[in-house]
């Protein structure tokens, strides 16, 4: 704080970490700085004469700094004018984009192959050049692709041009750790001289022109993180951005929150911008331009109107759609698999219709069954529902299977259940893919549970499977079998390990879905593996859902569908409107919303 004769009565500036903005002032001006503080979220207090509040609370409250009964006596840092005088532009851009769309003047997509640089050298698609126009002609920019639309190559190319206009000199991508491949392959494709790449897990470079991190790691690093960007002029990208959903009320979220004011430009990649509703929508372009993109958000979809949202938000962001990328088309085909007598009476028991056989170990089924989501693991092969050795053993069957006692309590014969059957999604998935096999084709089977995964990596290694999940130490040399090696013709795995970023569309056709749960945008991550931008026109995609009949799998069904509604008509977009009618199966130990956890409870008679 400068002297008190110089005339200051409020100084804004960094905190020595640059993440958040401290606030100081004289001691006649101590009460007005404790009500000024309190008009802030986060603010807090480091003193008798400084508070302490952060960075996207700042930019979304400016007007409360105005209010400042001295107003000539309020000094910024400069680092954290610019800033300042950066939103206040953005917000007059945003304005004037949402008051009168297309009115500001625009680059033609045409113009786009001339302001890359001489170092660019990958061909772009018709749609790729018009998105990339649409967000050079914007200060910041969202890109809301569908999955597979080449966004990490659009991303790139925006860099490249901000960077062959002096405006940056270096670039930040935040991205799940399952795209680090897609852009380490694509920074080495688009250029000439390829850009130099570090992973943040990596040893530290200082010559580093792209850093790359995922989300994990940002709250652990921001004061790493704050000065990289603040070092040199910088773009910060988000990959995947709804991983961020959340905003400040999340981990992720408020470590985004915190950085992207930082960077010259911002930029969010997402092909599912809105896969819980209206609030994922306020918190991503809240990123993009801090305060003022919040509140447009907010006051478009206030009123419910979805059409009215799509329409009045859509000169904020750009979208290719899936008609647009002409791929050979999808349809997904449901397959209702019907539980055995033993399995259907385990999962009656679990949601609490107790059979006579249930009714002496009702303690052991209420235990297993007190968390509604067990029942989506039930719903596909109850014996996952108990612990083996290891959270990775496979379940292992008997062949042939044992006659089933007839005076075992049913609690008893789960314990021994794969000592009488195979669960029949297993045998189904098996026998799809024994027939893709015999006709040359690979398939990837996906499923939520681990336990699960290595299981049909147990049950198919007739067909030298690859098994992909978080905890898989060489899941390049996984990927790279599947994609090489001929005798290795089924890849297993979850869409949270593989849904995002991983393309595998140039050798397999063929996907099962032994069994999903309620996260709609992680659902059409993983469809898009392999169905995306780049497949032969002349190839046929086949993807087949396992659906067990008169389970938990018709409530999943119905959400997804309001999911994937919602997406269609903010998005203005037939093409997600037409995967709302797939009904769903499910396994899923978390990220239910309010609604699906509703929906749970009605089902199991609760609701």
């Amino acid at each position: 704080m400068p002297e008190t004769g110089s005339g200051v009565t409020l100084h804004l500036g960094f905190d020595t970490s640059h993440t958040k903005v401290v606030l100081r002032t004289t001691q006649e001006h101590r009460s007005e700085l404790v009500q000024l503080a309190a008009r802030f979220r986060s603010g807090g207090q480091l003193g008798p004469l400084a508070v302490i509040v952060e960075i996207d609370d700042l930019l979304s409250q400016l007007s409360a700094v105005g209010s400042w009964s001295d107003p000539q006596g309020v000094s910024w840092d400069p680092e954290l004018r610019h800033l300042v005088v950066s939103s206040v532009q953005d917000a007059e851009t945003v304005r004037k984009e949402l008051e009168a769309p297309g009115a500001q003047q625009r680059l033609a997509a045409s113009d786009v192959a001339g302001l890359l640089g001489s170092n660019w050298t990958a061909p772009l698609t018709e749609f790729q050049q018009r998105d990339i126009a649409k967000l050079l002609s914007l200060r910041h920019g969202a890109n809301f692709s569908v999955p597979g639309a080449g966004k990490t190559r659009v991303g790139l190319a925006v860099y490249s041009a901000m960077k062959e206009h002096g405006e940056v000199g270096r670039l930040m991508v935040v991205s799940p750790k399952s795209a680090y491949e897609s852009w380490l392959y694509e920074s080495g494709a688009c250029f000439r001289s390829r850009p130099r790449p570090m992973l943040l897990e990596s040893a530290r470079d200082q010559w580093a022109e792209i850093l790359i991190v995922n989300y994990e790691r940002l709250d652990r690093s921001l004061p790493f993180l704050a000065a990289w960007l603040q070092d040199a002029p910088s773009m910060i990208i988000l990959d995947e951005a709804h991983r961020m959903k959340l905003g400040s009320r999340g981990t992720y979220g408020a470590a985004c929150m915190t950085l992207g004011p930082l960077a010259r430009r911002r930029l969010i990649l997402t092909g599912t911008p809105a896969p819980n509703g209206a609030k994922d929508l306020e918190n991503l372009l809240g990123f993009v331009w801090p305060g003022y993109g919040q509140r447009s958000v907010a006051q478009a979809v206030a009123d419910g109107d979805l059409a009215h949202a799509s329409s009045a938000l859509r000169p904020l962001f750009t979208r290719t759609t899936k008609h647009e990328l002409e791929l050979p088309p999808l349809e997904p085909v449901m397959v209702p698999v019907e539980m055995s007598p033993l399995h259907g009476e385990i999962y009656q028991a679990l949601v609490g219709d107790m059979s006579a056989r249930a009714e002496p170990s009702a303690d052991n089924f209420a235990t297993l069954g007190k968390s509604a989501l067990r029942l989506l693991m039930a719903a596909t092969n109850p014996a996952l529902l108990l612990e083996g050795s290891s959270k990775h053993e496979p379940v292992e069957y008997r062949f042939p299977p044992l006659e089933i006692p007839q005076d075992d309590s049913l609690y008893e014969l789960l314990k021994e259940l794969p000592s009488y059957e195979l669960a029949p999604k297993y045998t189904e998935a098996a026998r799809i893919v024994a027939a893709n096999a015999a006709q040359g084709r690979k398939t990837l089977v996906w499923s939520t549970f681990v336990r699960s995964l290595t299981s049909l990596g147990r049950l198919l290694e007739n067909f030298e499977p690859a098994v992909v999940h978080g905890g898989t130490p060489d899941r390049e040399e996984q990927l790279r079998r599947f994609r090489e090696d001929p005798d290795c013709m089924v890849l297993v795995s979850n869409p949270a390990t593989l849904g995002e970023g991983i393309s595998l569309h140039q050798v397999c056709h063929d996907a099962v879905y032994v069994d999903r749960d309620f996260m709609a945008g992680r659902y059409l991550q993983s469809l898009d593996r392999i169905h995306r931008l780049g497949l032969d026109p002349g190839v046929e995609t086949r993807v087949t859902v396992l659906a067990a009949q008169e389970t938990v799998d018709e409530v999943v069904a119905v959400r997804l569908q309001q999911k994937l509604d919602f997406m269609a008509r903010v998005l203005d977009d037939p093409s997600v409107q037409q995967l709302a009618d797939l009904q769903e199966a499910p396994p899923m130990a978390g990220g239910l919303d309010a609604q699906d956890i509703r929906a749970m409870l009605k089902h199991i008679g609760r609701g």
